[in-house]
């Protein structure tokens, strides 16, 4: 029976390296220069450092820029509140996200039962799998799924006829 998943990954390689170019960036940039502005990465956890806000609202925009143009999603991103440490400098947390909610995955389940196709969706883990008669059935799921769910990014794998 033909079938597919809804998952919603990041490769971790590209954050990484989005991660390194946004420091270089930041070393080398003239408004930056003296100052403790930096992006440190912990697995999917990234950290944003920068001397007052104004920086790291700029931090993020390079960091933003880094990430796009390595095709890692921004809907990925969570971003937690702004601390103050030591005098002025700040950071903030912003968390990689992976995986689909299951809140998330009972959306698109519902959206594809109440979309009257004549496929089957089941919750598996952090993904959703789809599976139906005929192909053009798949493709239809997919199609409606991608124009109705936005708020993360999704990708369609495993597809096996």
């Amino acid at each position: 029976m033909p079938s597919f998943d809804i998952v919603s990954e990041v490769n971790q390689h590209e954050v990484r390296n989005a991660v390194d170019q946004a420091n270089k960036e930041i070393a080398n940039r003239f408004d930056f220069k003296g100052s403790d502005a930096r992006v440190e990465q912990a697995e999917l956890q990234l950290t944003v450092f920068a001397d007052d806000d104004f920086k790291l609202k700029q931090v993020h925009e390079v960091l933003a820029g880094k990430l796009s143009k390595r095709g890692v999603d921004l809907r990925s991103l969570e971003k937690g509140g702004v601390e103050k440490i030591s005098g002025n400098k700040v950071k903030q947390e912003a968390t990689v996200k992976t995986g689909i909610a299951t809140d998330q995955a009972k959306k698109i389940v519902k959206l594809i039962k109440d979309s009257k196709l004549k496929v089957q969706a089941s919750i598996q883990g952090d993904a959703v799998r789809v599976s139906g008669g005929k192909k053009d059935l798949l493709q239809e799921a997919i199609q409606l799924v991608r124009k109705s769910v936005t708020e993360i990014p999704l990708q369609f794998t495993n597809f096996r006829d």
